[in-house]
């Protein structure tokens, strides 16, 4: 969690930053990338300037087409640790779906990355905020069953992957609505995320990685936070 102090603090984990009199090259702990800095974190975080200024949709776009893992839970946390992706917010409708695209390719399904992300940023500023609460349907959900249209390009004429795309949603859905509310952006990604790995691993043979017990980073900064109830909570 960010320091709330004055003094400049690390976006990663909070720790006081340190300054080197000659610049090094550094990697982002956010997108990877290399860079030349004066400055990291006393634990050796590195956040570029980039990752500090840029908006969501664009910290996205770089992780997902970066990424070199299968597994879309430790793709989505690395943009959920972008200063740019708040807490809870739309900008999670564009990520779940970015980070499957991401994992999928890397666990040898065929896809134009590149492509099939700037169509998942398309889609998934279609659906607004809080669409959870004032539609009864979750964005990250729909963001999933988004993935999965494009993977297997999908439109309203489709007939097998047109049904397997409402199935799919609808798993995420349920859940995401069995654990409850309030809202949690960061919960119902994760659950959409895994319920994903299981449908595409048993329906396309495409093996994404799954951790077995994977804990979320972020509960101390939400404050409806479900705690032990949630099934991401650390222990």
């Amino acid at each position: 969690m960010q320091n709330d102090s004055t003094e400049p603090a690390c976006l990663i984990c909070g720790a006081p930053l340190r300054y080197l009199e000659c610049a090094r090259e550094m990697t982002c702990a956010i997108c990877g990338k290399i860079c030349l800095s004066n400055a990291e974190c006393i634990h050796g975080h590195f956040v570029c300037d980039d990752c500090h200024s840029t908006p969501a949709a664009v910290v996205i776009r770089s992780i997902a087409l970066a990424a070199s893992e299968k597994d879309p839970f430790v793709i989505a946390t690395a943009m959920m640790k972008s200063p740019a992706v708040h807490m809870h917010g739309p900008e999670h409708h564009i990520l779940a779906g970015a980070s499957l695209l991401a994992a999928y390719r890397n666990a040898g399904g065929e896809l134009d990355l590149p492509t099939a992300v700037e169509e998942m940023l398309r889609r998934g500023t279609m659906i607004p905020g809080g669409f959870c609460g004032l539609a009864g349907t979750c964005g990250a959900a729909i963001s999933a069953g988004m993935f999965y249209s494009i993977v297997t390009k999908t439109n309203p004429l489709s007939k097998e992957t047109w049904r397997d795309a409402q199935l799919l949603t609808a798993a995420c859905l349920t859940a995401i609505g069995s654990h409850g509310g309030p809202r949690c952006c960061k919960r119902d990604t994760y659950l959409a995320l895994e319920t994903t790995v299981r449908f595409m691993r048993e329906h396309t043979g495409i093996a994404m990685e799954w951790q077995r017990k994977p804990q979320c980073i972020f509960s101390q900064r939400n404050r409806e936070c479900l705690k032990e109830t949630c099934p991401y909570f650390p222990e």
